[in-house]
């Protein structure tokens, strides 16, 4: 309950500002352990062992950690692709292998050098990374809309799966018209 006290009544900014320092300030053997529930719990999902083609993110400032989720599931042979963020805002779906070199890209985010698209039609799982979400899949970002944007796009056979640690679940997300819920939220 005292995350409702805490965040009931406060704008998307300033829970978006509260849960940013919070990632950012917590203790990396806390991130870790928790950052390895989640994936555990992700790995056990039909979907995620269904899917033949993941999309991921590769994570920074305190997120989620990403990193070993996607080594694992390119050694379990998933195709994995992560987001490009072009400078219209506009993420695209390019593909991340073993050996894929990386580079900063508009907004601090590691994505591949070399940009090889993959048709949105042919991905089966979105793992959507957020500042925030609650129960009903409701998802607060950085505040840039390019998720959302995204999301729009991806076909409704998609599964989507929002990945976060426990203090980022509230009870209920201030939402839009422009917001895109996803289809369930692990956390740890």
């Amino acid at each position: 309950m005292r995350s409702v006290i805490r965040y009931a009544g406060l704008t998307k900014q300033k829970i978006r500002t509260t849960i940013l320092h919070r990632l950012r300030t917590q203790k990396e053997e806390y991130r870790a352990r928790k950052s390895w529930l989640i994936k555990q719990k992700l790995f056990k999902t039909p979907v995620f062992k269904k899917a033949k083609i993941v999309m991921g993110y590769i994570s920074f400032d305190g997120e989620v950690d990403t990193k070993n989720m996607i080594q694992d599931a390119l050694k379990l042979g998933k195709t994995i692709v992560v987001p490009v963020c072009g400078r219209n805002r506009t993420l695209h779906a390019c593909t991340l292998n073993r050996d894929t070199k990386l580079q900063r890209g508009l907004y601090g985010t590691l994505e591949p050098v070399i940009k090889k698209s993959v048709d949105l039609h042919r991905i089966d799982l979105v793992m959507v990374p957020g500042v925030a979400f609650d129960a009903k899949g409701r998802r607060l970002g950085r505040g840039r809309g390019c998720y959302d944007r995204f999301l729009k796009k991806v076909p409704s056979s998609a599964y989507t799966i929002g990945l976060a640690f426990d203090f980022q679940i509230l009870p209920r997300i201030p939402a839009t018209k422009a917001d895109v819920e996803v289809n369930r939220v692990i956390f740890a």
